[in-house]
């Protein structure tokens, strides 16, 4: 049986563009993805602290150590500059291997660098 669980996690970055015309995506890092071991189209789940809104996207990459997290086409809608966010994606584990995974999480500092 395969089970749902957290694979990586961006935990409090700040959107630094949101971009209504525009693909759609979320820009992210690329010294954020290498981090959490996440990959260029990956889905991934972002929630909104600001206001609640919660999508479902994929992943571009943003210059290496730019600090660019942006929000791209309709779920611009979703997010504006200065919105605190968490992004997730998941990883499909067989049950047992599930009970032993440990996600990579950061924290990113105000500029969305690792401290």
């Amino acid at each position: 049986m395969l089970i749902q669980v957290l694979k990586s996690k961006i935990h409090r970055a700040t959107v630094t563009e949101s971009n209504l015309n525009y693909i759609g995506s979320i820009g992210i890092d690329e010294a954020l993805m290498d981090a959490v071991n996440i990959i260029e189209n990956e889905k991934v789940h972002v929630v909104n602290l600001n206001n609640g809104e919660r999508i479902e996207t994929y992943v571009i990459k943003a210059d290496r150590g730019s600090g660019a997290i942006t929000i791209n086409g309709a779920a611009a809608r979703k997010a504006q500059k200065g919105d605190m966010i968490i992004i997730m994606s998941y990883a499909s584990l067989e049950f047992e291997e599930a009970k032993t995974f440990v996600p990579q999480i950061i924290f990113p500092d105000s500029d969305n660098k690792i401290p």
